[in-house]
């Protein structure tokens, strides 16, 4: 049995009367990855970030090793072993990994000059510890994903951590990535470093953890070891309430076709793609990471220089050469990575919502505020976004609230064909919910929907037909009768074709 590295016993903390943790406990073993789960909100940054020193509890006790500590500042949590990488990897991608790794802490020799012999030594050291290849000259911005966590990993690593809390590591990453990145952790495991594991994605949770611990509101939820639970039972744990069996699509009469693609062709990322798409459908898109089939709708929605091809929206061949001739033709890209290309992080929710649509709500030159704001407030009540003012920081927001400020500005610029690139990355199981039961309302309603996602399960949850792709190349079109999670991945791997 492991020993017990560290214990956060009775944790109370409030903002502004508001009871963020409420006597929570918490306890991680020597050598474990333990995961950390919950929904939005229910105080797993929290909790973390006391841990980290950016918080102190108002009560409670943190022990380390048995022996009572303070940590009143993120220096002093570093000084006792505890690093925290964030969601947000803080790496500079024109410096080296050697540089990076040692960026603020560089090695000086005794002339007060940088001593790079001595850093690249300890980088290969590091790197070594970790299991990966990699160069140490190397420039960070020509790395994939899996290698930039690694760099982080590798910093705790130098401050000598015991105790490396990870926030979401693997959202923006593919599914080789994820493979590698969890070698790296058990690697860490293996040696005694204990990980804490935050993540929304219980598939990985399942896989990869040994123990586990769900907040709810603030509180303890439930607590134990990863062999004695499965998906469904933590995903009641973090929403009080079971999802397993919660039906979310529903049949509709479609109408007429409103989009319809023909020949679609860039490079050698996507040939002669062609399909149709009718009023009040859902059309899921599959692949595998590297398949196509996001370079394929940016080409569609003119990110991306289509070589050959043509574009039928209601009918009319559509031109569509950038963005704003997409929203023009009423088709609207809720994207991928809503940090970068989705949102603006200095911008308040309503200036997000209201941005495409900014015409609207000019009369000479000057905004009118009130008609903006009644139009936020019909679409907050209309698709249920948990934002009571509008005028914060959309930054805010929880992800699942985010994404709906996307979708809801993209209602307003009155976009009927609305293109979901993996509409619930980085997302919580009950928020994911929210937001397919939303697909299904709109596409009621008459709204058509692309939903481009890897999760073939969120696809067949979801979608009428469901559009395979491998290597550039449709393999497939099966109507929803015919699709299933071993018939989609024999298209998707290229077994059929």
């Amino acid at each position: 049995m492991n020993r017990i590295r560290l214990e956060m016993k009775g944790i109370h903390k409030a903002f502004s009367g508001v009871h963020a943790l409420k006597g929570v406990d918490f306890t991680l073993q020597e050598g474990e990855i333990h995961a950390l789960l919950g929904e939005n909100g229910a105080g797993k940054s929290t909790l973390m970030n006391i841990l980290g020193g950016v918080f102190q509890a108002d009560a409670g006790d943190i022990l380390l090793g048995g022996a009572k500590v303070q940590i009143m500042s993120p220096q002093d949590s570093k000084s006792l072993g505890i690093s925290f990488i964030h969601q947000e990897l803080n790496l500079i991608p024109d410096l080296t990994v050697y540089e990076n790794l040692f960026l603020g802490s560089e090695i000086i020799t005794r002339y007060r000059t940088v001593d790079t012999k001595r850093m690249i030594e300890e980088a290969e050291r590091i790197i070594d510890m970790v299991g990966v290849q990699l160069d140490p000259k190397a420039l960070v911005g020509d790395l994939d994903s899996s290698l930039k966590q690694v760099i982080e990993i590798g910093k705790a690593l130098l401050q000598e951590s015991n105790v490396i809390i990870m926030d979401e590591p693997t959202t923006s990453l593919t599914d080789k990535e994820i493979d590698s990145i969890f070698q790296v952790i058990r690697t860490l495991r293996d040696k005694g470093v204990s990980i804490i594991f935050i993540s929304h994605k219980l598939k990985e949770v399942i896989q990869f953890c040994d123990r586990y611990t769900v907040l709810r509101d603030g509180e303890l939820s439930s607590t134990g070891c990863i062999r004695d639970t499965d998906e469904e039972r933590l995903a009641q744990a973090m929403v009080g309430k079971d999802l397993s069996h919660q039906q979310v699509y529903r049949r509709r009469t479609l109408g007429q076709v409103v989009l319809e693609v023909k020949g679609l062709s860039s490079g050698h990322v996507c040939r002669e793609v062609a399909f149709a798409l009718r009023k009040g459908e859902v059309l899921g898109i599959t692949g595998l990471s590297g398949a196509g089939h996001s370079e394929m709708v940016e080409c569609l929605i003119g990110y991306r220089k289509k070589e050959a091809g043509m574009i039928r929206v209601h009918g009319k061949e559509a031109y569509i050469r950038h963005p704003k001739q997409a929203l023009a033709s009423g088709v609207g890209l809720v994207p991928k990575n809503r940090k970068e290309n989705a949102i603006i992080k200095d911008l308040s929710i309503l200036e997000n919502f209201s941005l495409p649509s900014l015409g609207k709500f000019l009369r000479a030159g000057m905004i009118r505020n009130q008609l903006e704001r009644q139009r936020y407030l019909a679409h907050k009540s209309q698709i249920n976004i948990k934002a009571n003012d509008p005028s914060l920081p959309i930054t805010s927001l929880s992800g699942g609230n985010q994404q709906k400020v996307i979708l809801a500005k993209w209602l307003e610029a009155d976009a009927d064909i609305i293109v979901l690139d993996n509409p619930t990355q980085g997302v919580d199981v009950g928020a994911k919910n929210e937001i397919y039961q939303l697909i299904m309302k709109l596409a009621g309603e008459g709204k058509s929907f692309i939903v481009l996602s890897s999760e073939i399960p969120e696809i067949l949850k979801l979608c009428d037909r469901v559009i395979v792709m491998y290597q550039g190349e449709m393999t497939a079109c099966l109507e929803r009768e015919e699709a299933t999670e071993g018939r989609i991945m024999m298209y998707a791997t290229g077994a059929k074709s």
